[in-house]
Parts: C-alpha cells; structure tokens; sequence
C-alpha cells in the first residue's frame, strides 16, 4: 500500500539533504514540535509509524482528539541526525494542517451541539487529492463525523443525476439511500423513499416548518442540510439531523515550530 509520507519526502527531498551534508552534521540528536496556538491532536500516531520505518524513536506526542495550547510539545521523537532533519519540515507541515482541520471541526461540532445534542456534523468528499485519508481522520479526531468518504461506499442522487435520469421510483439497496432534490415539489415527491433529503440553501426560518412536514411523510427520515456559512451552524443545527461542511479542509495551519538539539554523549 502507498505510504503517503515517502512521497512527501521524496519531494522534500529527492536526492539527499544538501545543508546537512556540507555542514558534515552527524551523531544523534531529538526533535520537539510545538505548537504557537490552540489546536486539537490527529495523526500523530500515523506520523509515528513513518518514523519507525525510518530507523527513528518516537518518545512522545499528544494523542488523536485531545486539546493542546501555545508551548505545547505535541510530537517528540529522537535518533540519526540526518534522518530528524530530512522529516523535520514536512512533519511540522503535516502537523500544522491535520491538527487544524480537528480543531476546526471541534468548534464547528461544540457549536452546532449546543442547540442540538444530536445533530451530526459531517464533512464531505471534498479533501484535497492525496490527502484525504488524514483530512477524514482529522475530522473524527475533531468529533465530527464522514458523509461520504468516496463515491463507493455510498449512494447520494444529486441534481445533476436528476438532470440526467429525469425521474424514478423506489430504490432497493443495503445501504443508504441521500437525494438532493431540485426543487421544493421534488423534496415532498422523494421524502417517502429516500433515508435521507440533502438539502441546499434553504434559510433556517424555512427549516422550522418544512423539516416537520417531510417527516410527517416519512417519519424515519433525516435531513441533511449544505452549502451553509459556518457562522450561521446554530440557526440550522435546532432543525436538521446532519449539517454537511467542507470548512474544516480549508481551516488555516497551525503556527507550529521545530526545535532539533543533538543528544550528548555519556
């Protein structure tokens, strides 16, 4: 299976460490990276693995969902020199993303809780190519939730399959079946069919009656709700079962920093 880190570092890092070479850098040392702000922890055991590969020990760091601050040591390892000094950058970097997007998350989720203890805030397919496998595992470690991870492992109709394929009627599948309908007639049509209504741009106000009445027809139902502004996540969460966001994957990195010391000898 392709591991994700060896194709950062080849790119970091293709043909060798020029600075360290002519700086003849040598021995063992460790390697502390802290945080400058708050954040949340996610991915770091992955970040471990990678280093156990590369011959290095990793003697700490903070683990997936818990919270850290401004001087926190949230990953800590120690071995070759060369080694901490090829993997420092792109290991801050990774950090300063994964640790960004379960923060966010995390606040999105608090926020959206405190009306709604139930409503499930979920992101979508939307990750950057390549980097999916960590921005969903930041997401849970956020407390949020997948609502879909791939055109695979689900089945979602949207507008522009209505486009295509006009009409139809019920469905049999063992997994759930999402429809986003076009229109405000198609959403009382598929409400009796569908396990759960995707819907987009609706205003909140509009929530309060309509979401009562879809599920009058289908009282199994749930209501899914998109393409919302993040501030706005309290006025929707009191009405629909799952708010649907892509804002964790663009939340901005971390400030994080690197401290590389070499290791005296006893």
């Amino acid at each position: 299976m392709l591991d994700f880190f060896d194709l950062y570092l080849f790119e970091d890092c293709p043909y060798g460490d020029e600075t360290t070479e002519i700086l003849g850098v040598k021995g063992n040392g460790t390697l502390r990276i802290l945080s400058r702000e708050y954040g949340v922890a996610a991915c770091s055991d992955d970040l471990e693995a990678f280093y156990k590969k590369k011959g290095l020990n990793v003697t700490g760091y903070i683990e997936n969902g818990k919270e850290f601050g401004s001087g926190d040591t949230i990953f800590e390892a120690e071995g070759n020199l060369k080694e901490l000094f090829k993997l420092w950058r792109i290991s801050q970097t990774f950090l300063s993303m994964v640790c960004s997007i379960a923060a966010k998350t995390k606040i999105m989720v608090d926020s959206a809780k405190k009306v709604n203890p139930d409503v499930i805030l979920a992101t979508s397919r939307k990750t950057h190519p390549g980097f999916r496998k960590y921005e969903l595992k930041a997401v849970r470690a956020g407390g949020g939730d997948h609502h879909r991870n791939s055109l695979s492992d689900s089945i979602l109709i949207t507008q522009n399959h209505f486009n295509i394929v006009g009409s139809f009627g019920k469905l049999s599948s063992m997994k759930k079946i999402e429809i986003e309908p076009r229109t405000r007639e198609e959403l009382f049509k598929y409400a009796g069919i569908a396990d759960v209504l995707l819907l987009d741009h609706y205003k909140a106000e509009e929530l309060e009656t309509l979401v009562p009445a879809l599920k009058s027809i289908n009282p199994k139902l749930e209501v899914a709700i998109g393409g919302i502004d993040v501030k706005n996540i309290p006025e929707y969460a009191r009405f629909v079962d799952v708010i649907v966001t892509t804002a964790p994957y663009y939340a901005k990195p971390l400030d994080l920093t690197t401290k590389i010391e070499k290791m005296e000898k006893f």
